[in-house]
């Protein structure tokens, strides 16, 4: 077993729940085409890999492994479950973190389902940077971040409004002050509106391999209104 976990926090992609700033831009079929592909990516990238991948889903009552199976099938014994707790998204990364705890993991990453481009060697640099500091940020460049890594369950989440420009500074402002050492990773951005899709699609149009299947919806214009046949994923190579 490895000693790391790898959690993603995602969604079950439903109308008027996912990805809502780029549906008002793209549609809703698309914006739920496109974030089934970052699913799909991350799967493909992260199953089965130097970390157990666990999928931190919502809504609860959804079956999620049955949802990620027709997504990756090849993949679903390596995918673990578990639903999101939590009357807000801070107690729920703070029930994600406790709950690998419990489960005996040395180190815990989490990410966003909202990055498909983070790469490998981002999570070997948090699990790097865990040997000497207690919480590990990936800053993202709207103020937020990507990525936050712990070896035991601080919180480090109370009383911080999420999805603000000030997110990573209050968080890790919380963590010195409760006396912990905090690294940070590269910044990356996060696919919340047009302009974040239009800035994937030109770093996927030069190289394709950090999200192929969402590249290919992209190369097909599904975020320009143009049609097609997107309605199985399953086909993109991998």
């Amino acid at each position: 077993m490895p000693d790391t976990a790898l959690v993603i926090m995602a969604r079950y992609p439903q109308v008027s729940t996912t990805k809502t700033r780029l549906a008002r831009a793209i549609g809703n079929e698309a914006a739920i085409l496109l974030y089934k592909a970052f699913l799909t990516d991350l799967a493909y990238k992260f199953a089965g890999h130097n970390a157990d991948l666990y999928w931190a889903y919502t809504p609860s009552r959804v079956d999620y492994a049955d949802f990620m199976a027709s997504l990756a099938p090849s993949l679903a014994q390596y995918m673990h479950y578990f639903a999101q707790q939590g009357a807000d998204l801070g107690e729920r990364l703070l029930d994600a973190f406790q709950h690998m705890y419990e489960l005996g993991y040395k180190r815990t990453i989490v990410i966003g389902s909202d990055s498909p481009h983070i790469q490998q060697d981002i999570l070997a640099a948090a699990c790097q940077e865990l040997n000497e500091a207690d919480v590990v940020l990936g800053p993202a460049d709207d103020g937020g971040y990507y990525l936050i890594a712990m070896c035991q369950p601080y919180d480090v989440f109370r009383g911080i409004l999420m999805s603000t420009s000030r997110v990573a500074r209050m968080t890790i402002e919380l963590a010195r002050s409760q006396g912990l050492k905090v690294s940070t990773l590269e910044t990356l951005f996060d696919i919340d509106e047009l302009p974040d899709l239009e800035r994937l699609e030109q770093l996927l149009r030069a190289d394709s391999s950090p999200a192929p299947a969402t590249a290919v919806l992209l190369s097909k214009g599904i975020h320009k209104g143009l049609t097609g046949d997107h309605k199985d994923l399953t086909w993109v190579g991998f």
